[in-house]
């Protein structure tokens, strides 16, 4: 699921990638964002826990540093929607 931009609705990578998945690409209705609200705030805290507390000097580093942090995201940073565990215990 995601937005209306035409960066999503004309890529033909989205779609080649959405194909491969066998995924079908969901659009949300114009001018409403709450419906994608989870990601939503993913990217919110994206920002705030990542990308906006350290300064990256090359592209280079820029691009190696959310596996990190993504590994952290989903393995140790605890969530309050799911009682203060972190995301990997949802995982069976």
């Amino acid at each position: 699921m995601t937005d209306n931009h035409f960066s999503y609705k004309l890529s033909t990578d989205v779609a080649k990638a959405m194909a491969d998945l066998n995924a079908k690409h969901v659009f949300i209705r114009p001018h409403c964002p709450w419906q994608n609200g989870e990601v939503e705030r993913y990217n919110r805290t994206l920002q705030v826990e990542w990308a906006y507390r350290q300064v990256f000097l090359t592209n280079a580093e820029r691009s190696n540093a959310p596996a990190p942090w993504l590994g952290f995201y989903n393995t140790g940073r605890r969530h309050s929607a799911i009682g203060g565990l972190p995301l990997i215990s949802r995982l069976s």
